[in-house]
């Protein structure tokens, strides 16, 4: 991608209008986000009212993340071709227009369907996310507004099973469950003006073409893979699911030597490679895979937990998950001081944190046969929010931070694909032990599995390299980029 002198500055209101704008993306990334896992807590009563059975319970939710996960690169193209600002209003538009859809499901194939059509649209928002945040803001500035757009996502993954136990709860106007998607109506809207009024990029720069090819085989490979893995729910392992996986990391492969080909050719591929040359995009963009399948799957198997096998309603579920979401933003607060004292080990410690409590929550199940006190787990579940906080916080910033400003906008598709990757694999994968003993046992050895995840997790993000200090000049000073082609008007 290339990002011209237009692309770099807003005009004509200024750094304020760069915050305002960067409002209405944090709007619809809050937005993007909930939607992940507010669904979680209303599974229950979707599942009555719908009469939805497990794998399509699981579809409400993989839907989005699959549909999102296959659109991304797609949409981050398409935005380099006709603007960054016209996309992401445009799917703005299509996401709220698709929450009421969500809202006004009255089965449970529809509403698989919706949710399918807000990840096609929500990708239209998150791939534009990156590049206009680095278009909007000087280098200076980068770490700060990635570190609130990380902190933003976070939180409201953390946030949805709490909103969405009190929304039910509160049954305002009969709505129930319905509720968890209207209230995307009104963020939609005020994330439109804002975006509307504040946001000026300069014209679309690129005219290579869409990557038709590379789009059907990247969609293809991430539907076979992560088909098997839903039915694996339903059915257990069968030979016919290893075949699936198998043909899916065939296509995989024959994806990357595609997208190496155009990338030798000058032509405009899906995913720019060298991306990944860069040590902390590499080790980050694996940590970031299974963070957000780990934290995914962690927020699913606990809400269902809570209310299918323990028996909680959806308010005291939403309450048990309150200090969670307190302890996170806690430690996404302190996690920037901590990091410029110890550096990465306050990552590694953060999610060790998490994977430690996690591991003594299955234990205290396995002793107490499912008897829950919510005062005893008070602190422990702020402890677990407060290390996830920590971990997650500044994940993403460091493994942008040494990025040329070219590179980092090219990210703009390939980080959120990562993600929601990580978010549809992981739920997939973790939740088969679940869904498959759907018991107090099942559920402790799900989060066993999770906890063993976390330390695992931990170890890695040690490989991470240390954020560049203050005084240290950004990789495109250090390492001046290659000539740049000549229809490159930079």
């Amino acid at each position: 991608m290339v990002v011209t002198e237009a692309d770099t500055t807003t005009r004509p209101s200024g750094e304020l209008a760069a915050w305002l704008a960067f409002a209405g993306c944090l709007i619809s990334v809050f937005m993007q986000m909930i939607d992940v896992t507010i669904v979680n807590t209303a599974l229950p009563d979707i599942s009555r009212d719908l009469r939805a059975s497990q794998s399509a319970q699981l579809l409400v939710v993989a839907g989005y993340s699959l549909a999102f996960a296959c659109t991304l690169l797609t949409a981050a193209r398409i935005g380099a071709l006709v603007g960054r600002r016209r996309l992401f209003l445009v799917s703005v538009v299509g996401f709220t227009a698709a929450s009421l859809w969500c809202g006004m499901s009255t089965s449970a194939t529809e509403l698989i369907v919706a949710r399918v059509a807000q990840g096609i649209t929500g990708a239209g928002m998150a791939a534009q996310t990156i590049a206009i945040l680095t278009a909007s803001f000087p280098r200076e500035r980068h770490q700060q507004v990635f570190a609130l757009y990380g902190a933003t996502a976070g939180f409201a993954g953390m946030l949805g099973p709490i909103v969405g136990g009190v929304l039910i709860t509160m049954n305002i106007g009969g709505s129930g469950w319905h509720a968890i998607f209207l209230m995307n109506l009104p963020l939609g809207v005020l994330a439109f003006v804002l975006a509307h009024r504040f946001l000026h990029l300069g014209p679309a720069p690129e005219r290579e073409g869409l990557d038709l090819t590379g789009a059907i085989v990247s969609t293809l490979s991430l539907l076979l893979l992560l088909s098997a893995l839903a039915d694996v729910q339903q059915n257990g392992w069968r030979p016919g699911h290893f075949a699936m996986i198998a043909v899916a990391l065939v296509v995989a492969a024959v994806f990357i030597a595609q997208q190496r080909r155009r990338s030798r050719r000058g032509d405009g591929p899906l995913v720019r490679l060298d991306l990944f040359a860069d040590r902390g995009f590499r080790v980050g963009s694996v940590l970031v895979s299974i963070f957000f399948g780990l934290f995914t799957a962690f927020v699913f198997a606990a809400s269902i937990m809570l209310q299918d096998v323990l028996h909680w309603t959806p308010l005291r579920t939403g309450i048990a998950m309150t200090p969670f979401a307190l302890g996170a933003g806690a430690g996404a607060l302190l996690s920037p001081l901590f990091v410029k004292r110890w550096g990465v080990r306050v990552l590694a410690a953060g999610i060790a944190v998490f994977g430690g409590c996690v591991a003594i929550a299955a234990g205290y199940l396995w002793v107490t046969d499912g008897e829950v006190s919510l005062a005893l787990a008070v602190i422990p579940v702020f402890v677990a929010g407060f290390g996830v906080g920590a971990f997650a916080a500044l994940l993403q910033p460091i493994m942008l931070a040494r990025l040329d400003v070219e590179r980092m906008a090219e990210a703009s598709g390939a980080l959120p694909t990562i993600e929601q990757i990580g978010n549809a694999v992981g739920l997939a994968v973790l939740s088969t032990v679940f869904f498959r003993a759907h018991t107090l046992n099942g559920s402790i050895t799900m989060l066993s599995a999770i906890a063993v995840v976390a330390f695992g997790l931990a170890v890695l993000t040690l490989a991470l390299p240390e954020p560049p200090g203050a005084d240290e000049p950004p990789e495109h000073v250090r390492h001046p980029a290659p000539a740049q082609p000549e229809n490159d008007p930079a």
